[in-house]
């Protein structure tokens, strides 16, 4: 009966099955989306190698850097200082248009840092107008070795492309860098590798009594307060738009369900007349909405998927991590909303009377 009565009225069923599709796939994708791109920035940042940072005396875990402040000579000073140390190097970034960011590195030392770079093609910097990019950037803007950007107002040679994941998706000489920004003898942010990676907390203890106004973090820690301090962020937003969803989902089903239940009064006056209870007539339609939800949340799994699929071949700079628990948590979301949507179409059903109902016309 609720398979004929689904199908028997296949445009409002379908318009049900793509409101509740459209319902799963916004919270999917936005959740998707936020977590996504923290993902690859903490991969990223990872990607470095270095156990400790420090940051400019004005900035904050979860600021974002388009300064120097930093006095560069501060590097050279820390490595004779603290034999804990193993390897330094600083940077001087900003930000693009698109949210990404161009990086000025010391590439040897950043390279030892990183364990390395992955070419993928070409090699270092060694000019002052030489550029790297990662490969997704590369992928993006259609980038070959060899190319011309358009950075900072001046033209770049890409002179490499490197596999993604460390630190940034373009890479200028530093000194090119603090030249063209007016940051001469200046650092963004310093980077600390040590010998021995137990000693972090120590070493940092020791470092902030030389440097008390430095916010001075462990790696793991600063990215663990800047995911914190951003799902913080974005979860108002997150909130709004899964309440959109939630509410297309929760209009479409209940006016879905309450014409069909006029369409059928007739229907259901003959069940009721023949001995069915309120709570059988009420089953009927919530099973007929849990069915209508259920192939709606399949379509939304699968409308998800394909839009992160096309997201990351058609804009490669925006990461998309769909978790599991919010497959769960979506399917549950619009479950709720639907039963929720169908709880007074189904009242009203059960408590028509049956004379009534078979006078119907």
């Amino acid at each position: 009966m609720i398979a004929r009565n689904l199908t028997h009225r296949p445009i409002r069923t379908a318009l049900s099955v793509l409101a509740v599709a459209v319902e799963v796939t916004m919270i999917l994708m936005i959740v998707g989306i936020s977590e996504g791109l923290l993902s690859e920035s903490q991969r990223r940042s990872r990607g470095v190698g270095a156990d400790i940072i420090i940051r400019p005396s004005t900035s904050s875990a979860a600021q974002s850097l388009g300064t120097a402040d930093i006095p560069q000579k501060l590097l050279e000073r820390l490595a004779e200082i603290f034999p804990e140390i193993k390897i330094t190097t600083g940077t001087a970034l900003t930000t693009l248009g698109n949210l990404q960011t161009i990086t000025g590195v010391d590439w040897e030392r950043f390279t030892e840092m990183a364990d390395g770079v992955h070419y993928l093609d070409g090699g270092p910097l060694k000019n002052q107008y030489d550029a790297i990019v990662d490969e997704v950037y590369a992928r993006y803007k259609k980038v070959r070795v060899g190319d011309t950007l358009n950075l900072l107002n001046h033209d770049f040679r890409v002179v490499a492309i490197v596999e993604s994941g460390k630190m940034s998706r373009i890479f200028i000489k530093l000194e090119t860098m603090q030249e063209l920004m007016g940051w001469h003898g200046r650092l963004s942010q310093l980077y600390l590798k040590l010998h021995d990676p137990t000693a972090t907390a120590a070493t940092i203890t020791k470092i902030k009594a030389l440097l008390p106004s430095y916010p001075i973090y462990a790696m793991e820690d600063l990215l663990s307060q800047a995911a914190a301090n951003l799902r913080s962020m974005s979860a108002q937003s997150i909130n709004v738009i899964i309440g959109i969803a939630v509410t297309i989902g929760f209009l479409v089903v209940m006016l879905s369900m309450y014409t069909s239940v006029l369409e059928r009064t007739r229907e259901i006056g003959i069940l009721k007349s023949m001995g069915a209870s309120k709570a059988y007539i009420t089953r009927i339609v919530m099973r007929e909405t849990l069915a209508m939800c259920i192939v709606g949340i399949v379509f939304g799994y699968l409308f998800a998927y394909s839009a992160k699929v096309a997201i990351e071949t058609f804009f490669p700079l925006i990461a998309v991590l769909i978790l599991p628990s919010w497959v769960f948590w979506g399917a549950f979301i619009a479950i709720v909303s639907s039963l929720v949507g169908s709880l007074y179409p189904a009242t009203k059903a059960a408590r028509q009377d049956p004379i009534e109902a078979l006078a119907y016309d």
